[in-house]
């Protein structure tokens, strides 16, 4: 079959995604012609509310942010034949891990309490995603079903723990205490305020720099480690895993475990960056969001970004257009999202067909000219 022939790495990578995104753009056209308003404008709109001022740029990259840990999240379990959907549970445990060590060990000073956070947030979400995988590996639960309901199940322990234990004395609102002022991220705008550059204020903040490190982390731990070819193995076959002396369970507990902190690190985002404190529901669908980048960035870093890149921008320029065009309300923009998400994840195979069978038409003819 045409589908199952290995398609080049700008072909796979490249060509096929943009296909794919542009379908979803089409459609969405085609939705706001519907109810009476110009695609062109859309766009102009959209472009402008996430790149045409700094304050834009700056939360067009917060929400990047979020996305590139959920994606690489997603991309390391992947690797390994596996569908983590449970990043926004793993996500509220790290949020949890990130406030305990904020409030209760708010005497050190901000660089060892970075590297605290850093470990609190990636131990909590490692320990939440660690159940599923074990009942994965060694008692052959599904991993789509057990990471699904641990998603429902943070969210309770979370709400419990806010309301129950977290909650400050005399408060009605179930979030906890505000962490201390020297204990905060720091914004990219404070950061270069210090070189003397100025920039509008955003929630952009030092978490993204951390978002380009983990993306060059996992790259050299995916391809450049044994345990990253292990990883691989495993995912590409596990029988073939097995009969090379590798033991497929350890490297889903493994992959697992990695996944489960990158998607706890969303945390130092949200909790330590932006809120100062643990909310109910600050992972705000993150998580899902995050398996759509992973498959369009073909779980590769490089690709992450860019995806991650591409819904930060649906973000923040939804936002700026639900404002500029009344017509075009929140749940519009969410249908736009939607499409991109339908056509690059689960409909990413659609010209896959086609496309190959071009390829192999364009190899043909350019193999029989060669030896002509």
């Amino acid at each position: 079959m045409t589908t199952s022939l290995q398609l080049p790495r700008w072909i796979d990578a490249g060509v096929l995604p943009i296909l794919n995104l542009a379908m979803a753009f089409l459609i969405s056209g085609l939705v706001v012609l519907a109810i009476g308003e110009s695609p062109l404008e859309v766009v102009e709109i959209l472009i402008y509310g996430a790149f045409g001022y700094d304050e834009a740029i700056g939360y067009t990259l917060y929400y990047t942010t979020n996305f590139i840990f959920t994606g690489l999240a997603f991309a390391v379990a992947f690797h390994c034949g596996l569908f983590n959907i449970g990043a926004e549970g793993q996500a509220y445990f790290g949020g949890l891990g990130v406030i305990l060590a904020a409030l209760y060990l708010d005497f050190l000073p901000f660089p060892i309490m970075l590297i605290v956070a850093i470990m609190a947030s990636a131990a909590f979400g490692a320990a939440w995603a660690y159940i599923p995988a074990y009942l994965q590996a060694r008692r052959g639960s599904h991993i789509v079903i057990t990471t699904i309901m641990f998603n429902f199940i943070a969210s309770s322990l979370i709400v419990y723990v806010l309301v129950n234990i977290l909650r400050p004395t005399g408060s009605m609102t179930p979030e906890s205490e505000t962490i201390a002022e020297h204990l905060r991220l720091p914004f990219i705008h404070d950061i270069a305020a210090s070189f003397g550059i100025d920039m509008a204020s955003s929630p952009l903040n030092l978490s993204f720099v951390y978002a380009i490190i983990c993306c060059v982390l996992v790259w050299l731990f995916i391809w450049h480690t044994r345990w990253g070819y292990a990883i691989r193995t495993v995912g590409a076959n596990a029988h073939a895993a097995t009969y090379a002396g590798i033991d497929p369970g350890r490297y889903v507990i493994m992959a697992m475990l990695i996944s489960g902190a990158l998607a706890a690190f969303m945390a130092l985002n949200e909790v330590m960056g932006v809120q100062h404190r643990l909310l109910i529901d600050f992972t705000a669908g993150y998580g899902f969001v995050g398996i759509a980048v992973g498959l369009m960035g073909r779980n590769h870093p490089v690709g992450i970004f860019l995806a991650a890149l591409l819904f930060g921008m649906l973000y923040q320029g939804g936002a700026e257009l639900s404002f500029e065009i009344p017509t075009i309300s929140n749940d519009m923009v969410v249908v736009i999202q939607g499409l991109v998400i339908l056509f690059t994840g689960a409909m990413e195979h659609m010209f896959r067909p086609r496309v190959t069978q071009i390829y192999i038409a364009w190899r043909s003819r350019k193999m029989a000219q060669e030896a002509a």
